[in-house]
């Protein structure tokens, strides 16, 4: 047993009763946070121009801040890219987290020296929570690798400007540089597959003890180290891999590929970063979902996901939550973000403590024809359905056909790349489709009065989706497929990739 492990475990301890003790208390810590960040806010131009001296309490803040996404911090943000102090936050970020943003183009996310410990403690305290729980520490003695953006970093009038991942790469504790892969120059190519392939060279012959990334990417590491090392699986090439970190997306449509190429289940730990925040993290092997970080500079509002696009939605604090219900996320922070929606969709599943699973995206939906159909819904519909099937899939998006051929009614058009395409398409988009008909009313009442027909499937290539997203320059890092659009600009995209066999 290495120095490492030896110390890791009482360290982890001390995290875990720190943490035992905010998650049994969270909504005092929230009022904690929402009376800090208020006081101050007050000295900032953002504070002023809201009147922050004059919120004693959160129906104040909810009378003077609304609800804000990028494009409404936009003036802000330019100001402080400019080089002007106090905007946001007292004095300038440290930081600014860049990132593909969609009406706005790229987004620009501040990252504080108040903020960047919740970036940086929240990652470790996840895998401490793990430690403390299960006694394992031997994994801390091997390497580790953390598949991400490039850590080359621009300067902005004083500011440092990179993606998340990358920024967060610099603040490695030094304990653990050592253990770290793969080398930097090679973490800053910028070209993804030749990234990979570089660190399949790095690593193939290591003793890779933990890994962490988005799990397509991490998914497609593997394959490229199986094609190298000639092995059939990851376990042979790693023999003590005991460690899957992931984040970014659900797991489950990738659970099954993954642990079938690694070669058996290991233990795994979600976590849930974002440029706005670390929200959450995994803190038990036996609990479902991920604690919501209350205590980390983040006051966090909830929305009633029906009813973020309203006028005047609902505002909920974190006492007011129930399980169950699909909330979109606003957060204020110390990074100087103040009721800023994050288009994330999340729902309880415990109050005591407070742990969430995240459902989707709030621009994420179809409703061409009125059914709100949510991504929660059609993964659980597909996966459902798939493994009753014992099929395996890869990956898949989905897009509504309004405009159907020969006088056929419009529908739900399913692309899916799968490992291997089933034998019987019909008897599994029939599965798929009562599946989602029984999670979502609306959709199934298109279905029973005839104004949809049932859904359809477009089984893909392989590699469709890779291909894809190579084609439109968004291969690896930390992007991601959206689920759903309620439009056909990605369905349009992917028809080329369309199986000749279907």
């Amino acid at each position: 047993m290495g120095i490492k492990s030896v110390l890791a475990k009482p360290f982890a301890n001390v995290v875990w009763r720190r943490i035992q003790i905010w998650s049994k208390d969270a909504e005092r810590a929230q009022e904690f946070w929402f009376q800090n960040l208020i006081v101050a806010g007050r000295k900032t131009a953002f504070g002023k121009d809201h009147g922050f001296h004059e919120i004693n309490a959160y129906e104040d803040f909810v009378h003077r801040v609304p609800l804000r996404n990028y494009e409404d911090f936009i003036s802000y943000i330019e100001r402080i890219k400019s080089g002007e102090e106090n905007v946001l936050w007292k004095g300038k970020p440290v930081y600014f987290a860049k990132s593909s943003g969609t009406t706005a183009g790229v987004k620009y996310i501040p990252i504080t020296k108040d903020s960047i410990s919740n970036h940086i403690d929240s990652a470790r305290n996840a895998l401490l929570m793990y430690i403390a729980e299960t006694g394992k520490t031997d994994f801390v003695n091997g390497k580790m690798i953390f598949l991400s953006g490039s850590p080359e970093l621009e300067n902005l009038n004083g500011i440092l400007v990179g993606r998340l991942s990358g920024i967060v790469n610099h603040h490695v504790p030094r304990y653990l540089k050592g253990n770290q892969l793969p080398a930097y120059e090679t973490n800053c190519i910028e070209d993804w597959e030749m990234k990979v392939d570089k660190i399949v060279e790095e690593t193939v012959k290591e003793d890779m003890t933990l890994i962490s990334g988005i799990p397509p990417w991490v998914q497609m590491y593997f394959e490229k180290l199986i094609e190298k090392s000639g092995k059939k699986t990851i376990e042979e090439i790693f023999p003590n891999f005991s460690v899957l970190v992931y984040g970014g997306v659900n797991f489950e449509p990738y659970r099954a590929k993954l642990f079938s190429t690694i070669g058996e289940k290991i233990d795994s730990i979600e976590t849930y970063p974002a440029s706005e925040g670390f929200i959450a993290f995994q803190d038990s092997q036996k609990e479902e979902g991920m604690l919501l970080n209350v205590d980390s500079g983040i006051f966090f509002e909830f929305i009633p996901a029906q009813e973020i696009f309203s006028d005047r939605p609902t505002r909920l604090q974190l006492h007011q939550v129930e399980t169950g219900v699909n909330y979109a996320l606003a957060l204020s922070s110390n990074a100087g973000l103040w009721s800023y929606v994050i288009g994330d969709t999340i729902k309880f599943v415990s109050k005591n403590p407070y742990r969430i699973v995240v459902t989707g995206r709030t621009k994420h939906f179809i409703s061409a024809f009125g059914e709100h159909v949510i991504q929660e819904e059609v993964e659980q519909a597909l996966m459902k359905a798939a493994h009753e099937e014992n099929l395996e899939v890869i990956e898949f998006t989905v897009a509504p056909q309004v405009n159907s051929l020969n006088g056929e009614l419009p529908c739900h058009e399913w692309f899916i790349e799968f490992a291997s395409t089933p034998d019987d398409l019909n008897s599994l988009r029939m599965k798929v489709d009562r599946n989602l008909r029984g999670k979502n009313i609306y959709y199934n009442d298109l279905i029973s009065g005839n104004i949809l027909q049932p859904l359809k499937i477009v089984p893909l290539q392989k590699d469709a989706f890779r291909n894809y997203m190579k084609s439109i320059g968004k291969l690896g890092g930390q992007n991601k497929v959206p689920r759903l659009s309620n439009d056909r600009k990605i369905a349009e995209a992917l028809q080329p990739f369309a199986s000749l066999s279907r």
